[in-house]
């Protein structure tokens, strides 16, 4: 996996990720993950992968002063911007395949948006496992594929067209656990029991074209994958590509679906 498909961005980036990509893309999402692991008040939650911290702050409002949240991640820039965002959250740099923590230490355990990017996916799962209490659950969110998802079928196509695929695949890795079945395998093989696969319909929305193209650029691994003139080229081809999914407003919308495992 290079750098720019492993998920891991800049310090820079990680800001527009929390100011763009939250609200246009993940912000929609704690409240499906936080019902799926049945999270309740006076719980104690672990967010794996929490990068900048939005299901981990959505988690604290549910957990309520009784319970407690933790958040971990590898990332440094993405956690330096969670600890702004929240000081209620206890925060960690830990991989998701060797969490800091006693076994049985947490009543539920949730990620959202990260297993895809994890170097030992069924080595972290059964880490969750194994920091989970009895009688916990594991809720965790993976995209489904990128053919179910036009508009970033669609960015995928152009950078591919004017970059080359190495580029592109700085996108088209969050959409490698499309797979419903073969996801259960990582789950299962991971040691969890009880698992299942729902898959939930979202809608990417960004403000216009241009709002699109600078988050995918800025708030993301490719930030450092197109240097400015590349990315000038970016802008001026991305109109005319990605109108489909233009509103009359300008605005811009397209299905994002993703699936939630559960499993214990």
């Amino acid at each position: 996996m290079s750098e720019h498909e492993s998920g891991q961005v800049p310090a820079a980036a990680a800001e527009i990720y929390e100011q763009s990509f939250i609200p246009a893309l993940f912000g929609a999402w704690p409240p499906e993950v936080m019902a799926a692991a049945e999270v309740r008040a006076g719980q104690d939650i672990l967010d794996v992968a929490c990068g900048t911290g939005i299901l981990a702050r959505e988690a604290k409002r549910a957990v309520g002063s009784e319970g407690s949240v933790t958040g971990v991640d590898i990332n440094d820039g993405m956690l330096a911007v969670a600890r702004k965002q929240s000081s209620e959250i206890s925060w960690h740099k830990s991989p998701a395949e060797d969490l800091p923590f006693q076994d049985a230490s947490f009543d539920r355990v949730v990620s959202q948006f990260g297993l895809m990017f994890f170097q030992d996916k069924v080595k972290a799962i059964s880490e969750m496992l194994r920091v989970l209490r009895p009688g916990g659950r594991i809720a965790v969110a993976v995209w489904a594929s990128l053919g179910d998802t036009p508009g970033y079928a669609a960015v995928v196509e152009l950078l591919t067209d004017l970059f080359g695929s190495d580029v592109a695949k700085a996108l088209e890795a969050p959409y490698s656990l499309g797979d419903t079945q073969a996801l259960k395998s990582l789950f299962t093989e991971g040691g969890a029991t009880q698992v299942s696969v729902q898959t939930v319909r979202g809608k990417a929305r960004f403000a216009s074209v241009e709002a699109w193209i600078y988050t995918d650029v800025k708030g993301w691994t490719l930030s450092d994958a197109i240097d400015d003139s590349q990315y000038e080229l970016l802008k001026r081809r991305a109109p005319q590509h990605l109108a489909p999914f233009v509103l009359p407003d300008g605005s811009v919308e397209f299905s994002s679906p993703a699936h939630i495992i559960t499993a214990a």
